[in-house]
């Protein structure tokens, strides 16, 4: 697919870096996530608060050429939608064999380089967090490879999207599956601003560590 332009910065990105938005039968702007809903189309970057910037300045009537309704929350449901297809990406890659589940097979999982990344839950504890994050320090060290970590769910809502209970910690394997996984967990984290635990330099992180 070719590039797009944003209608609020009018930055050209490629489509998987945004959000298309139709009008749907009733004139209410839709997102469309998977780029597929019929009719004409408008994009902009895949970040939250440009979205609520389209719906606060009216850009999505100039840019649909038509008279349309913006749903107040939209920005929400755009989130909404977005860990809905997140958690079900995680799924088919815990279906796969592309994810590794509990403290100990992700720090394994971690070492043996096989993970591409890592998701704690939103309530995990600061010690469980802190013990991964040692491994995913001492493999940047030994051979550069950085594992970035995400913190985007609750443990609930890993636990029904992975069919398993009290799951905190896991980690997502290198696999076809668990590629798709991280791209939507990456595009998540970007909407929200929060971006990801990359390990920019083992340096840093031995300087954390002195701190």
């Amino acid at each position: 697919m070719n590039d797009r332009t944003c209608i609020v910065t009018r930055e050209t990105r490629d489509p998987d870096e945004m959000i298309r938005f139709v009008a749907g039968p009733d004139g209410t702007v839709v997102p469309d996530l998977k780029h597929k809903l019929p009719g004409r189309g408008c994009w902009v970057v895949a970040e939250r608060h440009l979205v609520e910037k389209a719906a606060a300045r009216n850009l999505f009537a100039k840019a649909l050429r038509a008279p349309v309704v913006v749903p107040e929350n939209l920005a929400e449901m755009v989130d909404s939608l977005m860990v809905s297809s997140t958690l079900g990406a995680l799924g088919l890659a815990r279906k796969a064999g592309a994810v590794a589940l509990g403290a100990t097979k992700v720090d394994a999982a971690v070492r043996s380089g096989k993970a591409i990344a890592v998701v704690h839950a939103i309530d995990a504890s600061p010690d469980g967090v802190r013990k991964i994050l040692a491994a995913r320090k001492a493999v940047a060290h030994a051979c550069g490879h950085r594992v970035p970590a995400f913190k985007l769910f609750s443990s609930e809502e890993m636990s029904l999207a992975m069919g398993a209970t009290n799951v905190i910690h896991a980690a997502v394997l290198g696999q076809g599956a668990g590629e798709a996984a991280l791209k939507r967990m990456e595009m998540l984290a970007a909407y929200r601003g929060e971006g990801h635990d990359n390990l920019a330099s083992a340096a840093a992180g031995a300087a954390e560590d002195r701190e």
